[in-house]
C-alpha cells in the first residue's frame, strides 16, 4: 500500500513542497517484464504507474493509460509485451524541495500527468496531477494569505490565485472567485460578454 510521505497540517502555511505529497515508496518493474506483471503490481500497490528501473536508473514509466493505449486498444496480449516497449521515457523530475505549483506548470508544460520526485538525485517517489488537485482548496487559503500579508492588503481586494479553473480546467496563475468558482481571465471575460449579450436581447418593457 503506498502512503504519503507526509500530510499538511492544520498549521498557518505559506507554501506546499512536493516532498510533502509526495506518493512513496517508488514502486518498480524490470524493463523486461511483462505489462501483465506490470498491471499485477499497480493493483496490488494500488497505484497508476509502475517507474520501470535498469541498474537502478530510471528508464521510464508505464502508467494505466500506457496499457490501455498501446496494450489494450490494439488487441495485444499483455503477457506477450514488455514494459521497455510500452513505458513513456524519458521520466520526468522534480525535487521535492520545490513548491508544488512548479509541479504544476512542469505537467502542464510537458504534457503529462505524473513527476518522479528527486532527493539528492535519487529518486523518492511519484507526484501526479491528482495530487496536486486534491490539495488545491487548501492552496487557495494558503495563498490568499499569503498575498494580503505581502501586499498589505483587505479582503475586500480581488485575490489573484493559481490553479485550475473550474469551467475551462485549464491552469491559470490569475484565478479570480466568482459565485463560488475560481475562473480564469479568459472564462471571466466570456461570463461578462454573455451576460452584456443576454441584456441586449431582452425585450424593453411597453408603453402603455
Amino acid at each position: 500500500m503506498v502512503t504519503r510521505s507526509a500530510t499538511i497540517g492544520p498549521a498557518v502555511r505559506t507554501r506546499v513542497l512536493v516532498r510533502e505529497v509526495t506518493n512513496s515508496p517508488v514502486i518498480t518493474a524490470d524493463p523486461g517484464e511483462s505489462i501483465l506483471q506490470v498491471a499485477g503490481k499497480m493493483a496490488s500497490s494500488k497505484v497508476g504507474s509502475i517507474v520501470i528501473l535498469k541498474d537502478d536508473i530510471p528508464l521510464g514509466i508505464v502508467t494505466e493509460g500506457d496499457i490501455v493505449t498501446k496494450v489494450v486498444s490494439r488487441d495485444l496480449r499483455p503477457s506477450s509485451v514488455k514494459a521497455s516497449d510500452v513505458m513513456s521515457s524519458p521520466l520526468r523530475t522534480i525535487e521535492g524541495e520545490k513548491e508544488i505549483i512548479e509541479a504544476a506548470r512542469a505537467m502542464r508544460g510537458h504534457g503529462i500527468k505524473r513527476l518522479g520526485v528527486t532527493y539528492k538525485q535519487r529518486l523518492v517517489g511519484i507526484i501526479s496531477i491528482s495530487d496536486i488537485l486534491g490539495i488545491t482548496p487548501e492552496l487557495f487559503d494558503i495563498i490568499s494569505e499569503k498575498t494580503l500579508i505581502l501586499t498589505g492588503g483587505t479582503s475586500s481586494e480581488p485575490r489573484y490565485l493559481a490553479g485550475y479553473c473550474d469551467a475551462c480546467n485549464q491552469w491559470s496563475d490569475n484565478l479570480l472567485e466568482i459565485d463560488s468558482r475560481f475562473l480564469c481571465t479568459e472564462c471571466r471575460t466570456g461570463m461578462s460578454a454573455d451576460e452584456e449579450e443576454k441584456e441586449q436581447v431582452q425585450p424593453s418593457d411597453s408603453i402603455a
